[in-house]
């Protein structure tokens, strides 16, 4: 039933010259060869691994090597395959020879060997001895002092179901309250030299509905206490891990030990085995201890599971024992993490701020225009200013753009900014007195606007307001940069460059921008809600409405601007 080496008579030769055939039959590596020796009639298992290999999906299949047929898979068979286990309910004496184990995955392959050696054993009968040099017994250690545990060496598959472990002494029954069973240890109380001897533990084995009896027997000597070495807790460290309400957690408790010690390695809670604490619940549980052997000390690991993480569980350590050694965790609330909190709060809000900038950017202008009709104030302006813009226009050569400058700003511009927006605009060629210079038109009245318009069509030389005559630009320049004017740039078809221009022009339009007029001049365009005529207005100062005086008020207010501009119109034919 174990797995350390013991006393074995050496293999015949055929069985040597078998394993060889073995050997070279395919590519596969070989390992270690394992010498296991059992008494008959007691159930036999044997686990076939070799970490990592054995980890995700792999084929595993066993051989008797006395034939090349694998060992059933039949659960009702007496020797059979469950899983990487080999099971042999129960041993007889012709199941004595060598075993092959072939784990196989999409990259490797290697072979484990194990030579089983089923021999009579009569527990507690000295009249029957078994033959010399075999025995599958256990040797084990006591050390003198104030506890130490045994151990039941008693590994099966999960299929087979293992009941209560009887614990003797001597071939009697253990009753004294110093010895207390813990689950696969025997724990011993008060150590003396007496307390060496011949144990043995046995149970119950079911398998398949069929009941078995399986037996260890322990050679257990006695050594003083103070040879003892004390095992070393790796993890925990008395710490604290912090977990999620809720959550599903698994920490192992890593212990080195010698190899001699049988120390007991459990978990506690409020002193109380961790199974037997949660045993109606069953929310938190110990894992099985596993181990590996090194040459000069055994490296265990036995974890606690936690279902499910409850509220009662923080503040509570948790404690892994090892013989004397013990080592806690307790499990705390994560605090909160604030740059998290901080990271998505500010990529909130700057998506936040981005939308409403790229909202307020598409649909600025109509803001604006609402804001303007919806808060406007019936309030005079007292900044001194006659008119609201001071319109200037080119007079092109070509008869086609001179009839089209004209449509724009004698008639669309005072149809829609004056009559239906009613702004006061001083058009040039409309407004000024006939006899006055150029030059004093511009410098007095441009003075009195709040706003420049200023009209330019492509491939103009003929710019006689600003193209040839220095009083002129010199008039703008001074509005623009002493006064600080702002322009309003119509285009009245697409310019593509503008180095043909006077500099002011080209000034104006790197400052300010343009307003590319669409369409056609037609009355059709006289809409104030046009896309067009929404950046003009965007671009004027907020209108400020008197309050009303009646009707009559209202329509000579309304219709100044166009008897302005045919009395105008009527001076400059004269």
């Amino acid at each position: 039933m174990g797995v350390t080496t013991r006393l074995l008579c050496p293999p015949p030769p055929w069985l040597i010259i078998l394993a060889f055939f073995f050997l070279f039959l395919d590519t596969c590596k070989d390992t270690d060869m394992h010498h296991e020796a059992a008494s008959a009639d007691q159930p036999f298992a044997f686990n076939c691994t070799n970490p990592p290999l054995t980890y995700g999906e792999v084929n595993v299949v066993w051989y008797r090597a006395a034939s090349k047929a694998p060992i059933s898979k039949d659960n009702q068979s007496r020797i059979h395959q469950e899983h990487t286990w080999i099971l042999i309910l129960p041993l007889k004496l012709e199941d004595s020879g060598i075993y092959l184990c072939v784990i196989k995955n999409a990259n490797n392959c290697v072979r484990i060997w194990m030579n089983l050696t089923v021999f009579e054993k009569h527990w507690c009968d000295n009249s029957r001895r078994s033959l010399p040099n075999l025995s599958d017994d256990y040797q084990q250690i006591l050390r003198i002092g104030p506890s130490d545990s045994l151990t039941c060496h008693l590994y099966f598959p999960e299929t087979c179901v293992l009941g209560p472990i009887m614990w003797y002494k001597d071939c009697k029954e253990i009753t004294e309250t110093r010895f207390v069973p813990v689950e696969m240890k025997l724990v011993v109380y008060d150590v003396s030299a007496e307390d060496s001897g011949s144990y043995a533990c046995a149970a119950e084995l079911t398998h398949a509905g069929r009941a078995y009896r399986v037996l260890n027997s322990i050679n257990v000597t006695g050594r003083v206490g103070n040879e003892r070495r004390i095992p070393k807790i790796i993890y925990p460290k008395n710490n604290s891990i912090e977990v999620q309400l809720g959550s599903t957690l698994i920490v192992d408790c890593n212990i080195t030990d010698s190899k001699e010690n049988t120390n007991l390695r459990c978990w506690r809670v409020n002193s109380t085995l961790v199974d037997t604490y949660y045993n109606e619940s069953k929310r938190i549980r110990e894992g099985i201890e596993t181990n590996v052997s090194f040459p000069e000390h055994i490296f265990y690991t036995v974890n606690i599971t936690f279902l499910e993480v409850k509220m009662e569980d923080y503040g509570l350590p948790f404690m892994c024992h090892a013989g004397v050694s013990t080592a806690y965790f307790m499990l705390t609330l994560p605090a909160p993490d604030f740059r998290a909190y901080l990271v998505g709060g500010l990529i909130a809000l700057a998506i936040v701020v981005t939308s409403v900038l790229c909202i307020y950017n598409y649909f600025k202008i109509d803001i604006v225009l609402w804001y303007r009709s919806a808060f406007s104030s019936t309030k005079a302006i007292e900044d001194g200013k006659l008119y609201d813009a001071y319109v200037l226009y080119p007079k092109p050569q070509k008869e086609s753009q001179r009839h089209d400058v004209d449509t724009l700003v004698l008639k669309l511009l005072p149809e829609v900014l004056e009559r239906q927006c009613r702004y006061k605009l001083f058009i040039f060629g409309r407004d000024e007195f006939p006899g006055q210079a150029v030059a004093n038109v511009i410098d007095e009245n441009i003075k009195l606007c709040r706003r420049l318009i200023l009209i330019i069509v492509p491939e103009s030389p003929s710019f006689g307001l600003l193209k040839n005559m220095s009083e002129e630009q010199i008039a703008v320049y001074n509005a623009l940069i002493q006064l600080g004017m702002k322009v309003i740039l119509i285009e009245l078809e697409k310019i593509e460059d503008y180095t043909t221009m006077p500099e002011s022009i080209q000034y104006m339009r790197q400052k300010h921008g343009a307003i590319q007029w669409r369409g056609d001049l037609t009355e059709s365009s006289q809409c104030a809600k046009t896309k067009f005529w929404k950046r003009v207005r965007y671009h004027m100062p907020p209108k400020r409405f008197p309050p009303s005086s009646g009707p009559l008020t209202e329509a000579r207010t309304l219709q100044f601007p166009s008897q302005q501009m045919e009395t105008k119109m009527g001076l400059l034919s004269r």
